[in-house]
């Protein structure tokens, strides 16, 4: 994970590595070492819903009474856990957001599929983060009241820029207004993420990082009112990943986005390219601001049904 995050800012893009832990790690590793010590399942503590839909073998037609919970209570667990080889077998899993809108962690589970999804529960999806304070309260746990996690788990106590520079050495580039004005200098293009505001350099206004090359270490900022290159009407995507079969070979379905965690969804239009290396392209109804190459798109329903994601180009 972490040669993964230096790799992508040494190439000039913003990677996502709670979306690669999961991937990898929680979802991969771990997960595989549980099921190779005769384990049936793993929980973790992501904020968001498993369902399973049965499925019918005969004419592959949803049971209208066959979408059920998997998400918190004991009963859940044991229902599933009853299951035959068979009847798992028939069933599709999807992933919901979370009760909890401000803690929904859907967004970096979309490369999930669903043999890791038949094996995991998420017992604390169906709870606001206060009511999971309150039971661990009542069981005395001392995390009842611990703070909680920001940023990247496995940085520390120390900012992302210092982090890496570990790994990546400093080298003095230009600041440039999207005029083309030097407005001062930086410490390396590589450190800087589309969308960034503080970057040490002062201008009358605030200003946002809109473009960076790491070939020729410059970084390019805009001022708040420079609507049209704060914007992106659409972007392309590669390793798009979606959780459940697709049963159609549609080259374009509406769906619903968000390219940021906790960003709104926003509606959109994916479209299938069938001769190029980038796989997908995103259409957004309305322009949106501070896209990064690196980062993810995750897909939705209107409901909040996760669909599946994929990473800007």
């Amino acid at each position: 994970v972490v040669e993964y995050m230096v790799e992508g800012y040494r190439q000039g893009i913003t990677p996502n590595p709670d979306v690669m832990c999961n991937k990898e790690i929680k979802f991969g590793l771990f997960l595989e070492k549980a099921l190779s010590l005769g384990a049936d399942y793993i929980a973790t503590g992501h904020y968001v819903r498993l369902q399973r839909k049965n499925i019918l073998s005969a004419d592959r037609r949803t049971r209208s009474s066959g979408e059920r919970s998997l998400s918190s209570t004991a009963r859940s667990f044991g229902d599933q856990a009853e299951q035959s080889a068979e009847s798992a077998e028939k069933n599709i899993f999807s992933l919901r957001n979370a009760k909890d809108k401000n803690k929904d962690q859907s967004y970096f589970l979309w490369t999930l599929t669903q043999d890791q999804l038949k094996h995991c529960l998420f017992p604390i999806g169906d709870y606001l983060k206060s009511e999971v304070r309150e039971i661990a309260r009542r069981a005395g746990l001392p995390t009842a009241d611990k703070k909680d996690s920001q940023g990247i788990c496995f940085l520390g106590k120390v900012t992302l820029q210092d982090f890496l520079k570990n790994y990546i050495p400093e080298e003095k580039g230009f600041v440039f207004t999207t005029a083309g004005e030097k407005l001062g200098e930086h410490n390396g293009a590589w450190f800087y993420t589309i969308g960034q505001r503080r970057i040490g350099v002062s201008s009358g206004e605030p200003v946002y990082v809109v473009e960076k090359d790491v070939k020729t270490n410059t970084v390019v900022v805009a001022e708040k009112g420079d609507n049209s290159v704060l914007y992106r009407k659409e972007v392309e995507l590669t390793d798009v990943n979606f959780l459940q079969p697709m049963t159609n070979d549609k080259l374009s379905m509406i769906l619903y986005t968000r390219i940021r965690y906790r960003q709104p969804l926003v509606k959109a239009t994916l479209i299938k390219n069938q001769s190029s290396v980038i796989s997908h392209k995103l259409i957004f109804d309305q322009p949106q601001k501070f896209i990064a190459p690196g980062q993810s798109a995750v897909f939705y329903l209107k409901s909040g049904e996760l669909l599946g994601g994929g990473v800007i180009v």
